[in-house]
């Protein structure tokens, strides 16, 4: 059944996860811009309307395809921990891990810094242009999600008592606003007001004022506001507790984005480009590595055979990621041996006809996997009390600060051959406090890193977190831009895009029926959310899988959920048209997703 045309145009696509982004993004070509100015646009407007899945405090990572250079890059906007953040300093407040809430958790913002470097290096549009959708919507109102409607709600005790600045940012009167409310949010338009003012004020040069805005943020006002809270905040965190935060003004001014080259493989003639070892992105690369060997176009859409092959593979490559993934500018990833053919039959081979339950790292290049332990709870043992005291709703505040938070997507391709496609999230409302002056919350990224000294993934000061966020991008064989699509979704982004691709690949799907395509996951791997959990044998099919596939997968051995129809993800996708031109697809699921094409 398809529920939404494919769209196809002459000048430019954008498909993002929130139609008034999409629409700002296409309004950058009717100015000019390309389609790194309309990513960029789209961004800072999900920013204000999705302020349950990203914000400026978050991170992102952006893959770019140059048509110009025909080079791909990756801009990485994930900041890494603050200077004083130790293994030690965690461990001396008698924590397992680190929370899923408050501002133990917090990088350095990395989303702002990454937009303005995709600005500076590749965007045509000046700065102003690029923030005004943005700051219309900050300052004149939106209509409020119905997600976010109902995490308000349910966070509307400890924004009045506790998180008091969130409270006057996202209350009206103390109460929560209803679905559709128009919201506003003034305090952030005047942040990046004062952010373009003084930018331009620096220079007319459009280069030079992305330059200027990047100071501004990381070493003017915005960064001095962050060190002041910081310096002076002990809010009530996911632990139960009140607890300061490590993050300062100079770790902000120490950092700046990165580019950087992208990891990739080839998949049944398609170059796959990824973030590396610092997001989860190899992951998908590992994926399509293993079903390379595997003929799914025989066993059909949607059967045993099918899911049971993705899913058995998914378990091997995201135990590679348990073991191995991390900040490759602080430890050895060894992603060649990772991504190597013999390496990869050799672990294809472990692929039975029954499922398995046990989380098996390989040994590339002879090297002794480590997965540490999972913590049984991440709050202190001396915390309980305090949790018996808190009261009126707030131990279940505590359980919703800490649970997974989400992700936004966006992505553009104009006529030149430019391709642009980010995964903003972090610096959720529910995560972390607003920061005063600022109409913001900072991110929580912090707790996807281990205390477990010696393992890729360990905390570590000035270190980036390995992430969830995993965009992808697709070019032909002979280096031919293809597709720029990713997903909201954490863990499972990885896995639903992979279904995203194999569908299109190898089951001849066009991008909007894979699009709308039912979709599954594993829960077998341990989730990068405090508190981690995972359910070895735990397989999630959305209805619309066939009833004699789920019931032969359980026959198999497969723990199976079903989830409602059109439940998983919400993938969005732009490319080159076929004969020409430019096509967006984007998922209904969430009935937020759309696709513009000009």
């Amino acid at each position: 059944m398809r529920f939404r045309p494919e769209l196809h145009g002459s000048y430019g696509a954008v498909s993002s996860t929130h139609w008034l982004a999409s629409a700002a993004g296409a309004a950058a070509f009717e100015r000019g811009g390309t389609a790194f100015d309309a990513a960029a646009t789209a961004a800072f407007v999900i920013q204000v309307v999705e302020p349950h899945q990203n914000g400026p405090g978050g991170e992102v990572p952006i893959v770019v395809y140059d048509a110009a250079t025909e080079e791909v890059k990756v801009i990485c906007g994930q900041g890494p921990m603050p200077s004083a953040a130790t293994v030690s300093a965690f461990r001396e407040r008698g924590l397992a891990e680190v929370p899923g809430s408050g501002l133990l958790s917090a990088c350095v913002p990395g989303a702002f810094g990454a937009w303005m470097r995709l600005m500076q290096q590749y965007g045509r549009l000046p700065i102003a242009d690029i923030l005004a959708p943005a700051i219309g919507y900050a300052e004149n109102g939106y209509p409020l999600l119905p997600q976010a409607a109902i995490m308000i709600h349910a966070l509307a005790s400890l924004f009045r008592e506790e998180w008091t600045e969130s409270g006057a940012t996202y209350l009206d009167g103390g109460r929560a606003p209803r679905p559709g409310a128009r919201v506003r949010n003034q305090v952030l338009a005047q942040t990046y007001r004062r952010i373009l003012e003084q930018a331009c004020a620096r220079t007319s040069n459009r280069e030079g004022q992305a330059e200027a805005a990047l100071d501004v943020f990381y070493t003017g006002f915005v960064a001095e506001a962050i060190d002041t809270f910081m310096a002076t905040a002990t809010p009530i965190d996911s632990t139960g507790m009140r607890n300061a935060g490590f993050l300062t003004g100079a770790d902000l001014a120490a950092w700046r984005p990165t580019v950087e080259d992208p990891v990739s493989l080839d998949y049944r003639g398609y170059l796959v480009h990824k973030p590396g070892p610092w997001s989860q992105g190899p992951v998908f690369l590992q994926q399509l590595a293993l079903l390379e060997g595997f003929d799914l176009r025989a066993a059909g859409f949607g059967s045993a055979d099918h899911i049971h092959t993705v899913v058995e593979c998914a378990k091997l490559a995201f135990a590679d990621r348990e073991a191995w993934y991390g900040d490759p500018d602080h430890v050895e990833v060894p992603l060649a041996a990772l991504l190597d053919p013999a390496y990869s039959a050799a672990r294809r081979a472990l692929v039975a006809s029954t499922p398995s339950g046990v989380l098996r790292p390989g040994r590339p290049d002879g090297r002794t996997p480590w997965v540490p332990p999972l913590a049984t709870s991440s709050t202190p043992p001396w915390a309980s009390d305090r949790l018996a005291e808190l009261g009126d709703g707030f131990p279940e505040i505590v359980r919703l600060t800490t649970s997974a938070g989400d992700t936004a997507c966006v992505s553009a391709t104009d006529r030149e051959g430019n391709m642009v496609v980010a995964t903003p999230s972090g610096g959720w409302l529910k995560s972390s406090p607003v920061v005063p002056g600022l109409g913001f919350p900072l991110g929580t990224r912090g707790q996807m890193a281990l205390l477990a000294e010696g393992h890729n993934n360990a905390l570590a000061p000035n270190k980036r977190p390995r992430t969830t966020l995993s965009p992808t991008l697709v070019r032909t064989e002979d280096g031919k831009p293809y597709l720029a699509f990713g997903t909201p979704g954490g863990d499972q982004q990885d896995q639903w895009t992979l279904n995203f691709f194999v569908d299109h690949v190898d089951f001849g799907m066009s991008p909007q029926q894979a699009v709308e395509a039912a979709t599954f996951h594993s829960e077998h791997m341990p989730t990068s959310f405090t508190p981690r959990r995972s359910r070895p044998l735990g397989v999630v099919v959305e209805e619309g899988i066939p009833e004699p596939t789920v019931t032969e997968l359980r026959r198999r051995g497969h723990d199976v959920r079903i989830a409602p129809a059109m439940s998983l993800g919400k993938i969005c996708a732009t490319g080159p048209g076929s004969v020409g031109g430019v096509l967006a697809a984007a998922s209904p699921r969430g009935e937020q997703a759309y696709g513009v094409v000009r």
